[in-house]
């Protein structure tokens, strides 16, 4: 088996007629599975815009139950939790995202935004 040094040397396996680009999707995970991806990501974000799990994941089209799963595996696998939740009474209940989700949603752009970036540029070079 060949290994390639770069995306360079990949060109003379590919079609001159067609266009080529990489797809890819980032996520940050532990041995107990996945910690953060774009999905988290939105769903951390909505329930910051919302304060509502349950608002936040019919926004998303997801159940209940799934964006519950979602926040408590966030919470068990970050060093503080990522959303703080508020069980009902006069006001309702609801949820906010912490200070450490609030850093988590913004590293995790960041990154984000990085591999957004290499994946271009590495289209790029594929497309020269």
């Amino acid at each position: 088996m060949r290994l390639y040094a770069n995306i360079n040397s990949m060109k003379s396996l590919l079609q001159p007629a067609k266009t080529y680009r990489l797809n890819g999707r980032l996520w940050l995970e532990t041995d107990e599975g996945r910690f953060l991806g774009i999905g988290r990501l939105e769903l951390l974000e909505r329930i910051a815009e919302l304060g509502s799990i349950s608002k936040a994941a019919q926004a998303m089209g997801m159940s209940y139950k799934r964006a519950w799963d979602l926040v408590s595996s966030m919470n068990a696998q970050a060093a503080a939790p990522l959303v703080s939740t508020q069980t009902g009474g006069t006001k309702g209940g609801g949820a906010v995202v912490t200070e450490a989700g609030q850093e988590a949603i913004i590293a995790f752009q960041a990154l984000q935004a990085r591999f957004q970036a290499f994946m271009a540029s590495e289209t790029k070079q594929l497309q020269e």
